[in-house]
């Protein structure tokens, strides 16, 4: 009787790490810093297609643009401030209020970076980007103040909720004011009291 054949070891496979190494800790600021970079290099002030009927691109939000002169929305010696204005008679939660402001906030930075007031976002954004969540009465209120911010020459831009979850479809949550001077939206807004 022979020996039992005895099957050579095998040495474990050892497989290149291809995407792991690059998500660790170390590598992330870099990569962070480089996309920062690139961006700056990339022209995202031409304005997109609408697809939507009504020029929202058939999203929820709507705001508006005014074409008006800068000198009352805007001074080198002011810093810069925006204002959210909140609808308390909807009766919304906190996490409501909160997705609600950064809809205000990304939409009116995205009817800005399109239009020919990018370089109020630039300078707001030195000065520390200053924002005031403050809160009004009802929808008459919120439309006085958003004329009123127009008039001033300030942007202006107000959500209008999908209605999925605590409001009804269209109603008007949150009024964005600003990017302007402290004076310019402390002329609108500085009498409302903080939420």
């Amino acid at each position: 009787m022979g020996k039992p054949s005895v099957a050579p070891k095998k040495k474990p496979q050892i497989q290149e790490e291809r995407f792991g190494a690059s998500f660790k800790p170390e590598n992330f600021i870099p990569g962070l810093l480089i996309g920062f970079i690139i961006g700056l290099f990339v022209d995202i002030s031409k304005p997109s297609k609408s697809s939507g009927s009504d020029g929202t691109g058939g999203s929820s939000l709507s705001g508006r643009i005014r074409q008006q002169p800068l000198a009352a929305a805007f001074s080198d010696h002011d810093d810069l401030k925006m204002v959210f204005v909140v609808r308390q008679d909807l009766g919304m939660g906190a996490g409501k209020i909160a997705s609600q402001c950064a809809h205000a906030a990304t939409g009116i930075y995205a009817e800005l970076i399109q239009s020919h007031r990018a370089f109020l976002l630039r300078q707001w954004e030195r000065c520390g980007q200053a924002k005031i969540v403050v809160k009004c009465k009802n929808q008459h209120e919120m439309n006085k103040l958003k004329d009123a911010a127009e008039s001033a020459g300030l942007p202006t831009f107000v959500v209008a909720d999908a209605g999925r979850t605590q409001v009804s479809a269209g109603s008007k949550t949150v009024l964005a004011i600003g990017p302007g001077s402290k004076s310019s939206v402390d002329s609108v807004t500085g009498r409302l009291h903080l939420l």
